[in-house]
């Protein structure tokens, strides 16, 4: 049996995951941003060992999720699956920073830096990383402009994929563009099939097949596919490492 925790697994896709792998027999932790959506995280899935509290948005509860999960031990498996998607315009957070850069790319940045490091990582990305920009303009220290866009922070989470590759080869770590699914962030007219939206990150997360026993790779439904090509540069890497220990205060070792 292995143990898995799943950042926002309140709902959507994550909550359908960690179904998923309580039926399999294994171990899940679930997360939630407050403590009533977290007993009704646990009511959703019954079998969950528990349930970690933590907003994303705020670094310092970023960082305490973390103490808290390392309290659990070491897990097998870590599935980054938290994520905003339509935010009102110049959200900003506690920090001072767009809503978006803090749950999409600092928040597992700062999980993959201070976690005990799992066999596996999971990074929930998108197709529409392909539009982000490589160039990371608007990943800087009190940037409040809200101008981080959402295709931004799913690049990030591939360049933070492939930098754990890179820097952490004894680790199984892939990014997941789950497609267009009908859950409450894709809306109910999404036109991709929900139940392949959640089975590749179970599939990464446990499964013994030898393709899923890979590092590297950006899977769309169990099935390698392109990613932007300067996810996958060194120096791209290492300036995106850089921007987010200044803004976090937390070093990749």
């Amino acid at each position: 049996m292995a143990r898995i925790f799943i950042t926002g697994s309140a709902d959507g896709l994550g909550q359908l995951a960690a179904k998923a792998l309580v039926g399999l027999g294994h171990g899940v932790v679930l997360h939630a941003r407050n403590a009533e959506r977290g007993e009704q995280a646990l009511q959703a899935v019954p079998g969950a060992e528990d349930v970690l509290i933590a907003d994303l948005s705020g670094m310092d509860e970023t960082k305490a999720l973390a103490a808290k999960a390392n309290a659990l031990g070491v897990f097998d498996a870590v599935i980054h699956n938290a994520g905003v998607y339509q935010v009102p315009r110049n959200s900003v957070t506690q920090d001072g920073l767009p809503l978006l850069l803090a749950v999409n790319s600092l928040a597992p940045y700062i999980l993959t830096c201070l976690m005990h490091k799992p066999k596996r990582l999971i990074y929930m990305s998108s197709g529409m990383h392909l539009q982000g920009d490589p160039q990371l303009n608007d990943l800087r220290v009190g940037n409040s402009n809200g101008r981080v866009s959402y295709s931004d922070t799913k690049l990030h989470d591939v360049i933070l994929c492939m930098a754990v590759v890179r820097k952490r080869p004894d680790i199984f770590a892939n990014a997941v563009n789950p497609g267009w699914v009908p859950t409450k962030m894709g809306g109910a007219g999404a036109p991709d099939d929900l139940e392949e939206g959640y089975q590749t990150q179970v599939w990464l997360a446990v499964s013994d097949d030898p393709e899923a026993r890979v590092s590297g790779e950006y899977f769309h439904h169990k099935k390698p596919s392109r990613y932007l090509p300067a996810a996958g540069d060194i120096a791209v890497q290492g300036h995106f490492l850089r921007l987010c220990e200044q803004i976090t205060g937390v070093k990749f070792d």
